[in-house]
């Protein structure tokens, strides 16, 4: 799958995708106040990791943190409330729909 192709029907979608000085090979694709990391594969591109939380300029992780889930970056946190979570997961789908309908 041609890797330009999805990010136009990513980018067609409503989502932000941007670069990242740190991670050269990666895209970052956001939508609201999520997150995910992008990363060309012989089968076009996939998502690398778990999407997460934007947290300024970094991804926060969800994670348990004394029992309550959150968000983590390094040491900042945000608290993982069931909206952001809903959020998160619809954005999860519509990603990896988006990147499958393509292939």
């Amino acid at each position: 799958m041609d890797s330009a192709e999805q990010l136009q029907c990513i980018y067609l979608a409503g989502f932000e995708l941007q670069t990242f000085e740190r991670y050269p090979k990666l895209i970052g694709a956001t939508k609201g106040n999520c997150v995910a990391l992008l990363i060309p594969g012989v089968d076009g591109l996939q998502i690398m990791g778990a999407p997460g939380w934007r947290m300024g300029e970094v991804l926060g992780v969800l994670t348990e943190v004394g029992g309550k889930k959150v968000f983590q970056a390094k040491t900042e946190v945000v608290e993982a409330t069931a909206e952001r979570i809903a959020e998160l997961d619809a954005f999860r789908a519509e990603l990896k729909e988006l990147l499958s309908a393509t292939v």
